[in-house]
């Protein structure tokens, strides 16, 4: 006769009403529409883009094609960038 455990982690606790939460996961951010990243922004806040420029998430600027767009993600030589047309990838230097 064997014994059967449950295989949960150690890093998930059951709560009173019977729900498992895990704390291994991060709670992802909600997203903001293009038009709520740019509601309110003075054309001051926008800097020129330029691959030759660093960018961190959250900086606002503006593309000569693109136009405006906010930084949403940043990896090592590439940004992830919201237009009002859509996301594009568009490269930077790392500071």
């Amino acid at each position: 006769m064997s014994i059967k455990r449950s295989s949960r982690s150690s890093s998930s606790r059951r709560h009173d009403d019977g729900g498992v939460v895990s704390f291994n996961k991060k709670t992802p951010e909600p997203e903001k529409s293009w038009q709520e990243h740019m509601e309110g922004q003075p054309d001051e806040a926008f800097k020129a883009y330029s691959p030759k420029e660093c960018f961190a998430k959250g900086d606002l600027l503006v593309h000569a094609s693109f136009g405006k767009g906010v930084v949403v993600g940043v990896q090592e030589r590439r940004l992830d960038v919201l237009f009002e047309q859509g996301n594009k990838i568009l490269a930077h230097t790392p500071g």
